[in-house]
């Protein structure tokens, strides 16, 4: 709780607080002199002192503990320290962005690091957290397609939901990108927005689904939507389950994807195709697409402070007065 508070605080006279050396200072001053007072006798038995021992001389360190605590609470207080608060103001056109996932069971594929899914993951929140002023929306795919965020200017839910995405969210596998697309297209069909763009991400062959995708790039060209197409995948050869005879037995397969769809469906709708064969190329096409879709905006940032020097203040003003009542009556000394 205290890190949190300190995370967010800033002191306007920062130059004070090297007095909170002035602590340690008096605490060994007062052990020194304490350790001098303190008379040297040699005796046969300690078995008496036990009960020399009382509640008064149990407090005796207390008025200086407090003193310490009171210096320390008015030297921060004397420092100034303040809540920071930082808002951003956006204006302008933003453009419209759904983020089209296949997360089929190839998506698993450890080619990438850690793997495919997950490295797809990390570069679209990447994307996201660069494109202020963007409403952004997430759609995931396999045998079926979900919406798994509608379009907000809301980065945070975006976020969170794009790290929520496993494989076998949906119930079957499979690669249906034509009902992956159209989905999308739904989800921007009613846009204002000048600009509207589809980035969808896949590394396999479309089969199942109920829209096949060239019914969902025709509704994409009418709505005047943007898809940028992603194949993503490897040429390196990955144990694939088989079915056999024998029972499930793994076998070698090079994973492919239909480059000739994804690069007609980039074309015709005014997007671009890209191929990624590793995590390091995904992040270059993101980039790509980021400077390829620049967004018409303005971000005004406004700081505002909130000081927090009271409480602190008053807590040292109060342990003061505790310290002197406590040593002019319950520790008061008598000549």
């Amino acid at each position: 709780m205290l890190y949190n508070w300190y995370q967010h605080i800033s002191f306007a006279y920062p130059w004070v607080l090297p007095l909170l050396l002035v602590v340690p200072c008096i605490i060994f001053w007062y052990v020194r002199s304490h350790r001098k007072q303190t008379a040297s006798l040699t005796i046969t038995t300690t078995f008496f002192l036990q009960y020399t021992q009382n509640w008064k001389t149990r407090l005796r360190h207390l008025p200086i503990a407090l003193r310490c605590i009171a210096l320390v609470l008015l030297i921060i207080a004397l420092a100034r320290p303040q809540q920071h608060f930082t808002e951003n103001q956006t204006s302008g056109e933003g453009i419209d962005i759904v983020l089209c996932f296949d997360i089929s069971g190839s998506m698993t594929e450890q080619d990438f690091t850690p793997n495919r899914l997950e490295a797809a993951k990390d570069v679209a929140a990447n994307f996201v957290q660069n494109r202020p002023g963007d409403r952004i929306g997430v759609v995931i795919f396999s045998s079926q397609s979900f919406t798994l965020c509608p379009i907000t200017p809301d980065h945070k839910t975006v976020l969170a939901q794009i790290n929520n995405i496993v494989n076998g969210y949906l119930p079957e596998d499979g690669t249906a990108i034509g009902s992956g697309l159209a989905t999308s297209v739904d989800r921007l069909r009613n846009s204002t927005a000048k600009s509207k763009v589809i980035i969808l991400l896949t590394d396999g062959v479309d089969h199942g689904g109920l829209i096949p995708p060239d019914i969902a790039k025709k509704l994409a060209i009418t709505y005047g939507i943007k898809v940028y197409c992603i194949g993503i995948g490897s040429e390196v050869e990955m144990d694939v389950p088989v079915n056999s005879a024998l029972g499930t037995v793994m076998e070698k397969r090079k994973m492919s994807f239909d480059e000739n769809l994804l690069k007609q469906i980039s074309a015709e709708t005014g997007g671009q195709y890209f191929q990624a064969s590793n995590k390091a190329a995904l992040k270059n096409i993101y980039a790509s697409i980021n400077q390829l879709e620049k967004s018409k905006i303005e971000i005004t940032t406004y700081d505002r402070y909130t000081d927090e020097y009271l409480p602190l203040l008053l807590s040292g003003l109060a342990v003061v007065i505790l310290e002197l009542v406590i040593r002019l009556t319950i520790l008061r000394k008598f000549p």
